[in-house]
């Protein structure tokens, strides 16, 4: 343990000296004037929304459908001038990470930048689309009263480490040019909606790496600087941290550095659906991979996109974020004619369940990014602007599932209705998730559903469950902060009409005890 803390406090202080280095070279000083002419501020920003449209769109095929594994060179991924228009009429869900930013865009253009964080919460929750993991947590806590920051806390989300605020923070820093922290001020916000400690940092890294990268041409000195407003202390900037060391060390070998990555921090400890599975949706791991892409593509639009889609997991959203930041680097007027191929059929299109196409955030993101300009010290003079530069500060340390360890997971596969209104089952440990889903027959209205949950016979909470997919709730039940011990768990019926039924399927035990570290090799050798 005393040698891996001395590799990791190396790897830091490397990590530390570079970036100071490339800070004196390449950096602002803070509250340094950067002058920028307002059609290159309009040229990046396109960059920015249409490089998340392209990189999602060829990761679109590919979406964890490789969990666990690289996804090989012979591999075909198709990219023709059809791909976005046949993914926009075809399957509009896949750029559920372009329309989640879109929905605060849209707060901000109606109640002006300064609009509430619940005005933010109560859109995306009543929003017609349809949800997952932390987001869906989120929803359901916001629907039933849990307003942010407690949403999206993770006694309430079992998702709170989960990718969901890292693949929609990019309007946070895309409205914000060379002020790192102004993007940080929203992320810290909005992310409280649905996510909680390292699910909030990768937003607020993603937000800080557009926002440096309308004012630097140099991706690794972005990388880097970005990372600054990560606490060292987190998993998250660990995790960066880590990538980084390993792209200097093998600078031309990203499957390396994936696999590195891999070994060392692909484990899930909070999603229910990752946990012990090859599935992964944490946003650490993923954020590896946006990273991998930005470094090893070296500033080639095609190669970033390509490494960061075949790095597997969440790969539509990673290359969305990496060809989003790399856009807003190169501008829009700099993205390869082949990967615009086919743009313009979609521009003037909106998203699904928006009134909002590419061609009007484009308008409405320069709007926003030139009044944040002026709110924070800038100056708008006619043709250019003067952006007075932040260096990055770092936000609060928090940790989700802090003291707790997955201990088990076992199935349990039974239904909750009229002719079983109880289920129970015994734990040993602090903490426990119930996965599962409120049903119904196919010729019956969609209801919510209430059940009641013991334990140890003492009552703990009522809870109601939506049949509906948009209003569900994500898991049947959970409770991290038990005593450490023996415990009973009773699922107990309370309105569950005939036709109707709750669906458990798998429980996960959490434990306060730190797993020990696994030894394959332990055999004396005698001469």
């Amino acid at each position: 343990m005393k040698s891996n803390n001395l590799i990791l406090l190396a790897a830091v202080i490397l990590f530390s000296c570079h970036a100071e280095k490339n800070g004196t070279a390449t950096g602002f000083q803070d509250g340094q004037i950067v002058h920028m002419e307002k059609s290159v501020l309009q040229d990046k920003i396109m960059g920015g929304w249409a490089g998340q449209v392209i990189g999602c769109t060829y990761g679109g095929p590919t979406e964890f459908r490789w969990n666990g594994t690289m996804i090989g060179d012979h591999v075909p991924i198709p990219w023709d001038e059809n791909q976005m228009l046949w993914w926009y009429e075809n399957s509009p869900g896949l750029y559920d990470d372009v329309y989640m930013d879109l929905t605060f865009v849209d707060v901000f253009e109606k109640h002006g930048l300064d609009a509430a964080d619940s005005l933010h919460a109560l859109a995306f929750a009543h929003a017609e689309y349809q949800l997952w993991h932390a987001n869906q947590a989120a929803r359901y806590n916001i629907l039933n009263g849990i307003m942010p920051p407690a949403s999206g806390h993770w006694k309430n989300n079992p998702h709170a480490d989960d990718i969901d605020f890292q693949i929609e923070a990019d309007f946070a820093g895309l409205m914000s040019p060379g002020m790192v922290n102004s993007a940080s001020d929203i992320g810290w916000r909005i992310g409280h909606i649905m996510n909680y400690g390292d699910g909030v940092y990768g937003g607020i890294y993603v937000a800080a790496m557009y926002a440096l990268a309308f004012v630097h041409d140099d991706m690794e000195f972005i990388v880097e600087e970005a990372l600054k407003t990560v606490p060292a202390e987190s998993e998250f900037y660990q995790c960066i941290a880590d990538v980084i060391q390993w792209y200097r060390q093998y600078p031309d070998d990203w499957k390396r550095a994936w696999f590195e990555a891999q070994k060392k921090w692909t484990y899930d400890k909070g999603c229910p659906d990752g946990v012990f599975r090859p599935f992964n949706i944490d946003a650490k791991i993923n954020a590896a991979y946006i990273v991998i892409g930005l470094l090893y593509g070296n500033g080639d639009f095609g190669a970033t996109v390509d490494i960061s889609t075949r790095c597997g997991y969440d790969s539509d959203c990673n290359p969305a974020n990496a060809a989003g930041i790399l856009g807003t680097m190169i501008g829009y007027s700099n993205i390869p004619a082949y990967w615009k191929q086919g743009i313009d059929k979609v521009e003037d299109m909106n998203f699904r369940y928006t009134d909002m196409s590419l061609r009007k955030v484009y308008e409405t993101g320069f709007r926003h990014a030139v009044e944040m300009i002026r709110r924070n010290g800038g100056k708008d003079n006619g043709e250019t602007l003067d952006i007075l530069y932040q260096a990055p500060k770092c936000v609060p340390l928090e940790i989700a599932f802090e003291g707790i360890h997955p201990k088990e997971r076992t199935g349990l596969q039974r239904r909750l209705n009229n002719e079983n209104p109880e289920i129970s089952f015994d734990i040993s440990g602090c903490g426990y998730v119930v996965t599962g889903r409120a049903a119904r027959e196919n010729n019956l209205p969609d209801a919510v559903l209430e059940l009641e949950v013991w334990v140890d016979n003492q009552f703990v909470e009522t809870i109601g469950m939506s049949t509906a997919f948009r209003d569900r709730r994500h898991e049947v039940a959970w409770k991290y902060d038990l005593p450490e011990g023996n415990h009973t768990v009773r699922l107990v019926a309370k309105r569950i009409p005939s036709g109707y039924r709750i669906e458990t399927n798998d429980v996960l035990v959490y434990t306060t005890e730190k797993p020990a570290p696994r030894v394959y090799f332990n055999a004396e050798i005698s001469i």
